[in-house]
């Protein structure tokens, strides 16, 4: 199994990035799949999720209408468009497996490296 993040960088408040997972070795298609972050000195946070299909999104109130996830199950991607960034947002980017709709640790699961996002002006 393998999930690399990609797009992050130093972006000033206000501003926007996406961020990109390419997922492989297992069967993406099937996954239900996270967005979480580390922000420094503290947890995992889970951010938001997406069903397998990609109907259905779930976020945290610390996004909800600042970001979008979605997820192109040709590709095996799964994506993360941040807008109105802030201070707190900055932090380490992971995609993951292993939560619940409500954010909720279910398995162990599976995550990459990050990608770093730092919002500063």
């Amino acid at each position: 199994v393998q999930l690399v993040e990609s797009g992050g960088g130093l972006v000033q408040p206000g501003g926007s990035l996406r961020l990109s997972c390419a997922a492989s070795g297992f069967a993406f298609s099937t996954f239900y799949m996270s967005w979480v972050r580390q922000a420094p000195g503290k947890g995992l946070e889970w951010l938001c999720g997406i069903n397998s299909d990609g109907r259905v999104t779930y976020y945290a109130d610390s996004v909800k209408g600042r970001f979008t996830i979605s997820r192109d199950n040709a590709k095996n991607t799964v994506s993360l468009q941040m807008n109105s960034l802030k201070s707190d947002d900055t932090g380490l980017y992971y995609c993951a497996t292993g939560y619940s709709v409500t954010g909720r640790k279910t398995w162990n699961g599976w995550r990459g490296q990050g990608t770093q996002v730092t919002v500063s002006s």
